[in-house]
């Protein structure tokens, strides 16, 4: 399915999608998470999309919200976006419409124009999506800038402003409750204290993303170098080692991604032809500069 152009005077959506697209499986498949993690994800979206219509909101209170947290790097967009394609290929009832948005266009520094502008997100512009009828998933990436914790807000902003903006949407995140059973929303965080409690409170489900161990980080370079050299893969055993000084130098999943580009950008000859790239030239990579830690 191709994109959709976004309507002009829409704001703060970044773009919008019809799943699914096949261009996107490499989303779900190519990142790799401790064992369930997926399928819980997925069981929950297929059980809220298909399900959450007919409950009653005091006896089973879902408020179709999962949230993502972890470091940067370890994969909390790409597998939400991943999830959004599975789920629409698990459904199969039709198209199913993705949205993403942005939670940096609505803070100002005009009193009260935040609020405004959360508020319209929620009370129009995300119930005209699902208006459309079809299984609708909302990603609020990096929601800490959106459902701001009112109780660390700082001094120097306007804290007034920040209160009444996080306010406006726990209000609109009940409200699509109430009112859209096809939406289902799924926030990401680098930074969970940052995070309004009253909005974590909300969340159906909270799944941590951790940094990837030695097991996961050889997947993941395995991966590098079949994307390099497809129809051959490492040979495990040589990945062993690699792993275990990825894992000890804290590297995120992105990061040890980066450290095989790092090794063929270390040598003319791997720039001509990556696919001799070696373990041996990654581990080198690695000890030839640190990457900075994930905050």
């Amino acid at each position: 399915m191709a994109g959709i152009q976004v309507p002009p005077g829409v704001e703060g959506i970044l773009s919008l999608a019809e799943l699914p697209d096949e261009t996107w499986i490499d989303r779900w498949d190519r990142i790799f998470v401790p064992e369930g993690l997926k399928d819980r994800l997925l069981n929950y979206m297929i059980f809220s999309l298909g399900h959450r219509g007919r409950l009653s909101e005091v006896s089973l209170p879902l408020h179709g919200l999962i949230v993502l947290e972890g470091p940067p790097g370890t994969g909390k967009t790409t597998l939400a976006r991943g999830l959004a394609d599975q789920a629409a290929r698990a459904l199969d009832n039709g198209p199913l419409l993705f949205a993403d948005i942005n939670p940096h266009a609505f803070p100002s520094q005009l009193l009260g124009e935040s609020q405004r502008a959360v508020a319209r997100l929620f009370s129009r512009t995300i119930p005209d999506l699902a208006a459309r009828g079809r299984p609708t998933v909302v990603l609020l990436d990096e929601v800490e800038a959106l459902a701001v914790n009112r109780s660390g807000a700082s001094l120097e902003t306007n804290p007034v402003d920040v209160h009444r903006a996080t306010d406006a949407v726990l209000a609109g995140i009940d409200h699509v409750a109430r009112s859209c059973p096809n939406v289902t929303f799924v926030a990401t965080t680098n930074y969970r204290p940052g995070v309004d409690g009253a909005f974590l409170s909300r969340a159906d489900l909270i799944e941590a993303f951790g940094l990837p161990g030695p097991e996961a980080i050889a997947l993941i370079l395995s991966d590098a170098f079949a994307e390099l050299a497809p129809g051959s893969t490492q040979a495990p055993d040589d990945l062993v080692p690699l792993a275990a000084a990825c894992a000890k130098a804290g590297l995120d999943a992105r990061q040890v991604r980066k450290l095989v580009l790092r090794a063929i950008y270390g040598r003319r000859s791997l720039a001509i032809d990556p696919t001799a790239v070696t373990t041996a030239d990654v581990l080198a990579a690695l000890g030839r500069e640190p990457f900075p830690r994930a905050r």
